[in-house]
Order: C-alpha cells, then structure tokens, then sequence
C-alpha cells in the first residue's frame, strides 16, 4: 500500500513503520489512536533529529527544551520545533482523555507535522536529493492507500465539468447515470467553487 512517508524507507525503515501505522489507523477512523502513534513518531524523530546532542534529555518535553536551546533561529527549525510541540500537545489529549470523539481534522493536521518533519530529517540526511523538498502531502493517497494517476489538468477538467450555474447563480452539481443527466443541489457558495477551480487551473499552468 502506497504512503506519503514512502520517501523515508530509504532514510530510517523503523520510522517509517511506525508512521505508516499511523496513516493506517486514520484509514481506519481510528483517530485518536492515529493522533497518539503520529506523537510516537515524532518523539522517535526528535530524537534522532538530536542524535549525540541528546545529552541527559530522558523525556519528550526534554528533547524539545534542547532542540530549542541548540537552535539556530531558522525559520525552517522553528517550524520543525513548533510542529514537534503541536504533535505532541494532540498526542497527550488523545491518550488522556475520556471523552469520545472523532477528531478526524486534528489527526490529518498532525499527519501532516509529521509529513513536513520527515521531509526536514530526511533532507538533512541526504541533501542531495533535492526532490524531497518537492513532495507534497496527499490526503486522497492517505485515505486511500493508493497514488492517483489522474494529472492536475485531469482534475482541473473534472472539477470544472462537475459543477454549473443555474439560472438563480446558484451551484448546481451534475451527476451522471447510465440514462441521463440529473441535477442535485448542493451546499456551497458560487464564490467557493469558482475559486477552487481558479487554484486548480493555477496549479496546472505551474506543474504542467
């Protein structure tokens, strides 16, 4: 099954298990349990990001007072540092708390900490690949375990088709069956579909 950590089994096979248990259990809907795993790894990586300056650091908290401490100020440590703290700040809600919830967005947003972490880490490891600092996270492969084959132009063109004003300028989407063509009205704003098609459409120019 395909990942968006596929990049870091060349780097470190071990934390790239253990993330890809992580984007499992988010496909899983298992969201919570997604959360704490995603702060597993980023203690894993924290560590390995510290390497022999680890020093006396035993706990999570106090790898990241060092990380902080030996910092450079870049804006690119930071963003690892603060995207550390966030996955472990969600990390330590989920497994202490009682309450039952779904936090489906939180577990993609730390997912995605995690994404920019490992491209940071593996980069540093090997800065000759260049083409690390090119990828992009991709919800449709994390929830689906699979690589899309479609181009940015095939899903500029079906973005577009898919939607049409009527005579009210409102939304309307088209869906398609085996006899005909029939309309179903759905809750988004003329403004946000143009817009999305826009950026799409802006993406293709860019990518090709």
């Amino acid at each position: 099954m395909a990942s968006n950590f596929d990049f870091l089994k060349s780097t470190d096979r071990k934390l790239f298990t253990m993330i890809g248990t992580a984007e499992q259990l988010y496909r899983d809907e298992y969201f919570d349990q997604c959360i704490v795993q995603t702060r597993k790894f980023a203690e894993s990586i924290c560590k390995k990001i510290l390497g022999p300056r680890k020093g006396e650091s035993k706990t999570f908290d106090d790898m990241l007072a060092t990380l902080c401490d030996i910092s450079t100020g870049s804006e690119q440590e930071k963003e690892v540092i603060e995207d550390l703290y966030f996955i472990k700040r969600e990390g330590n809600k989920s497994a202490h708390t009682s309450e039952q919830r779904l936090p489906a967005s939180t577990a993609l947003e730390c997912l995605q900490r995690a994404f920019e972490i490992s491209i940071n880490y593996a980069f540093a490891k090997t800065p000759s690949k260049t083409k690390l600092l090119k990828l992009e996270f991709d919800t449709e492969l994390l929830i689906t375990g699979e690589k899309t084959k479609k181009t940015l132009k095939q899903k500029y063109l079906e973005a577009k088709s898919k939607y049409y004003y009527d005579d009210d300028n409102n939304i309307t989407e088209v869906v398609s069956t085996k006899s005909r063509h029939k309309k179903k009205n759905i809750n988004l704003t003329g403004t946000f579909v143009f817009c999305l098609i826009i950026i799409i459409y802006v993406l293709c120019l860019i990518f090709g």
